[in-house]
């Protein structure tokens, strides 16, 4: 009698447990649909800054401010104006204590395989100072400085970035700034390679992944690093949700995108929302990408509780429109702009606050979905995206100019041949196409991760010096 009694009131406590945890939930107010990035600075009028965000229809902040004293101060600020703010925080590389670490703990820097530390060298930018994910001591600072924010009162969330490493590959779009071609993995750009991450490896699958002969090709270590990066943003998720804060991030615009490129495989972390950050003008240039990432994102995510959004630059004309439709056609249940300042124009600033309080309102209907009829997962046929083959010919034209010539020259008529594949692996194709009007011949690259195109670049055969990426 007595176990009866102890199991009813065992079923009761949990009946009870799952009322209280379906009202927390029903009650739970909605997070704000649009968004953007802020850097702080001291000089920064903020009061004004919020009445621009407010003016455009921005209901969330994600703000990038030195000290836990900032917010405090910031907040009430924002909240004035009706807008949410979370802490952008950089983790994995460093920011505002930048020089005061790599003074006090240069160990703690990350190495290529190469075998140079970021704390003597540099990867691309000055400010590329990459921690080593494999340390204990840097887990350590980095949970106990998010504590630090997120016990701040009246801060909503953390949204971490940069938790990966150096980019091994960047976008074709920034081949061109460093005068460099990724056309595969190089060492001098291939980070993860530090003494403690060598041996936490060897420790735990028997071998060097040095001795390969292409490290690579290594999957397994791939992984290995990745998951290093996914342990320190749970870590930090743990902290941020002791202090009942959300848990959010802004990672690469895929995760397959991400592990390939930064060897951030976001889709397992623990996070509340994602803000992938889906520049498309950092990558096909065309609309299209937003599309497809937001569709592999959704379904990498399936069975997730994280909320998707769409990270994407701001753009002072109507092209932005299209970018966040394509987004929310897609499944976003948001937007988050980098930054708002780029609304330069009142007019536009007027034209997205209509469009964010539309958006708003048909969430309120609860009539927020993917459009009827959508692809079922991204396409990674070039052929499949006109946007971007149009932007092709017009690279092809602009090959056909003399170096010299002004942006706003008069392009020549072509008339592309047949695409004949001359090159095929993993990431890329590559074609050979001959202008039937002039007979030039140029190679065109296509680059896909996972089932997205991720860029593209034009050479004429007889100009392999001059490229066009976008």
């Amino acid at each position: 009698m007595k176990k009866l009694l102890l199991l009813v009131i065992a079923a009761i406590a949990a009946s009870s447990l799952m009322c209280c945890k379906k009202k927390i939930q029903e009650t739970e107010p909605q997070r704000p649909m649009f968004w953007t990035w802020l850097d702080y600075r001291p000089t920064m009028n903020f009061d004004s800054m919020c009445a621009v965000m407010d003016s455009a229809g921005i209901d969330g902040l994600m703000l990038n401010a030195p000290t836990p004293d900032d917010y405090r101060r910031l907040i009430p600020i924002a909240n004035k104006h009706g807008i949410t703010v979370y802490a952008w925080l950089w983790t994995l590389n460093l920011e505002h204590d930048r020089k005061q670490i790599v003074a006090e703990h240069p160990e703690w820097l990350s190495v290529n395989r190469d075998g140079y530390s970021l704390a003597d060298s540099m990867a691309y930018v000055p400010h590329y100072t990459f921690l080593c994910p494999a340390l204990p001591e840097v887990r350590q600072y980095l949970k106990d400085r998010v504590r630090s924010f997120a016990e701040v009162e009246g801060l909503e969330g953390i949204a971490i970035d940069f938790n990966r490493f150096v980019d091994v590959l960047l976008p074709t779009t920034r081949w061109p700034r460093f005068g460099i071609e990724q056309d595969k993995e190089y060492p001098q750009w291939d980070y993860g390679y530090h003494p403690a991450m060598i041996e936490k490896f060897k420790a735990l699958h028997g071998y060097d992944p040095r001795e390969q002969e292409d490290p690579a090709q290594d999957t397994l270590w791939r992984q290995f690093r990745c998951d290093q990066v996914t342990e320190v943003a749970n870590e930090l998720a743990e902290v941020v949700h002791e202090c009942g804060k959300v848990m959010a991030a802004s990672p690469f615009p895929t995760s397959k995108v991400g592990s390939r490129m930064v060897r951030q495989d976001w889709k397992n972390w623990d996070l509340d929302v994602v803000f992938p950050m889906v520049y498309h003008n950092f990558y096909t240039c065309d609309p299209s990408f937003i599309a497809d990432c937001a569709l592999e994102n959704e379904r990498d995510l399936n069975g997730s509780s994280t909320q998707l959004y769409c990270g994407m630059m701001a753009f002072d004309t109507t092209a932005i429109f299209e970018c966040m439709d394509s987004a929310f056609a897609n499944g976003a249940k948001g937007i988050a702009l980098f930054t708002v300042q780029g609304l330069r124009t009142p007019s536009i600033r007027g034209r997205f606050k209509a469009y964010a309080d539309s958006m708003r309102a048909v969430r309120a209907e609860g009539k927020l979905a993917p459009r009827p009829g959508r692809a079922a997962a991204a396409d990674p046929d070039p052929f499949s995206h006109p946007g971007v083959l149009a932007r092709v010919n017009k690279a092809m034209q602009r090959l056909m100019l003399p170096a010299d010539a002004p942006k706003d020259a008069v392009l020549p008529d072509i008339k592309p041949g047949e695409y004949r594949l001359i090159e095929r692996n993993n990431d890329l194709q590559r074609y050979l196409v001959t202008d039937s009007m002039s007979g030039r011949e140029f190679k065109v690259s296509f680059y896909t991760f996972g089932d997205v195109l991720f860029g593209w670049r034009v050479a004429a055969t007889d100009t392999p010096d001059r490229v066009i990426c976008q």
